[in-house]
């Protein structure tokens, strides 16, 4: 199962938090994160992967997918 966190149209810092306090409270081993912005990409993609998580990211016109999978 995964949990999906639609961020779209926030700016950062609140993507990253968003995606943060997800992986606290749920013990899903994958997120989907959606955001419309390279900084807001970039940034949650920075802090999954210093969380050792696995990050692949498909962009869908002017927004991002991103698919992040937890370390067992």
């Amino acid at each position: 199962m995964s949990t999906t966190i639609d961020a779209r149209g926030l700016s950062c810092p609140q993507p990253v938090l968003m995606f943060m306090d997800a992986t606290k409270s749920s013990a899903d081993k994958e997120f989907i994160v959606l955001v419309d912005s390279d900084a807001s990409m970039e940034n949650v993609s920075r802090a999954a992967e210093s969380k050792n998580c696995t990050v692949t990211v498909t962009r869908q016109a002017d927004e991002y997918r991103l698919d992040i999978v937890r370390p067992l």
